[in-house]
């Protein structure tokens, strides 16, 4: 979600961190010489996970990426670790820059879906329990916006259900935006119990999933999304002051896949029905994303720069990191937009003669997906320029 990568030189929070004289106190771990700046380590994971969720969302059968890399768990983390790094400065001017950096695109998208669905025809108050005032819910992400399930027909221009895959995908802006203003809450809490801090949220989870705790349905999906991934957040924050480093790779390397089975048992009563999709299992993704990102994070080789290997990949990481909010926001919409002008030329007897291996692929609609994105990018991307205060640029790959 950010476009600035974190700092690896850890002395001065780990210092800070290590002069708590608590029961979980911890002990300064030394800088890695000569790394600051943009760690591409980091910058690599995140464009990972945005490519992966538009493949999640692109491809039908694509449940089991869930188990192979659980993309939400990496984001929050690297959020985390992010949020921690901006926190060495004063909080309030912290909370107001990140906001202006997350509403101005989500403000754009926001206003385009919903003239979209507006114009066809829908209004929040036709939903049972919705009011127009809820409209406001899709620029301040402070709980779940009002969208259609279904608009239109299935023999429209695109498929009915759009408006809601363009709208459930918001549940990561409001988990992200809550868990932005509680950070310097969190942030004081790791600093003095920095162990029971990272564990608390998926110990929230145990009562919730066990059915003792009722929750009202406002805070439901809110204090689920904390319990989920509550944890892979503070990680981030353990990463940034070098607490993850402290503890021996063994011990990470030992502690996580059992972390990872926890989790897969948790979930696999269900598997039965939802298949290899931990993203509905909240308890059990919470867990394996938990393991999954501790390894990533103690992996965390520092890279100023990509290694030979892949440094191919360098422009794509770049430009992805630079749009990582553009690239979330739009992909389903533009996946919509994408089937539909397929489904278009498939009507074309010509076309559909020459390439029907094409056409029926789904990986030219995933291909179609970042076509259209680039087009965004050209268009309005520079708008997460502006919420940043850069220079607006068209295609920002360097």
């Amino acid at each position: 979600m950010e476009n600035t990568a974190v700092s690896t030189n850890p002395a001065p929070a780990a210092a800070a961190l290590g002069r708590v004289g608590t029961p979980n106190h911890v002990t300064p771990v030394p800088p890695v010489p000569g790394h600051s700046g943009r760690d591409r380590y980091l910058d690599l994971l995140r464009a990972i996970a945005l490519v992966r969720v538009v493949a999640y969302h692109t491809f039908s059968n694509a449940a089991w990426l869930s188990l192979v890399f659980p993309s939400m768990g990496v984001m929050f983390a690297l959020a985390g670790a992010l949020m921690a790094r901006s926190l060495e400065r004063p909080a309030l001017g912290v909370l107001k820059s990140r906001t202006r950096r997350l509403l101005l695109p989500l403000w754009v998208y926001s206003a385009t879906v919903l003239f979209l669905i507006l114009w066809q025809g829908w209004s929040p108050d036709q939903d049972e329990g919705r009011s127009w005032s809820e409209i406001v819910l899709w620029f301040i992400p402070l709980g779940d916006p009002p969208y259609p399930e279904s608009i239109g027909s299935d023999e429209g221009l695109v498929d009915s259900a759009w408006a809601a895959d363009a709208g459930v995908i918001l549940w990561y802006i409001r988990a992200y935006f809550w868990f932005m203003l509680l950070s310097p809450l969190l942030l004081a809490a790791f600093r003095r119990l920095p162990w029971i801090t990272l564990a608390a949220p998926l110990g929230i989870m145990v009562p919730l999933a066990a059915g003792w705790v009722t929750l009202p349905d406002w805070a439901d999906s809110g204090v689920g999304d904390f319990a989920t991934y509550g944890s892979c957040w503070i990680l981030g924050f353990a990463h940034y002051f070098g607490l993850l480093r402290s503890v021996p790779r063994w011990i990470v390397f030992s502690a996580g896949p059992v972390i990872m089975a926890l989790g897969f048992l948790w979930a696999a009563p269900e598997l039965v029905d939802e298949g290899w999709d931990l993203n509905n299992i909240g308890g059990a993704d919470g867990l394996w994303a938990f393991g999954f990102c501790a390894m990533l994070l103690r992996i965390s080789p520092s890279w100023k720069s990509l290694p030979r290997p892949i440094r191919l990949l360098d422009k794509p990481v770049t430009l992805i990191n630079n749009r990582a909010v553009t690239v979330y926001l739009w992909h389903t919409l533009l996946l919509a937009v994408s089937v539909a002008i397929i489904s278009r030329l498939s009507d074309n007897e010509v076309i559909r003669a020459a390439i029907p291996w094409l056409l029926d692929s789904e990986w030219t609609r995933f291909g179609g997906v970042w076509l259209l994105l680039a087009i965004v990018f050209l268009t309005i991307g520079w708008t997460e320029d502006v919420a940043a205060k850069r220079t607006p640029r068209l295609w920002p790959d360097r």
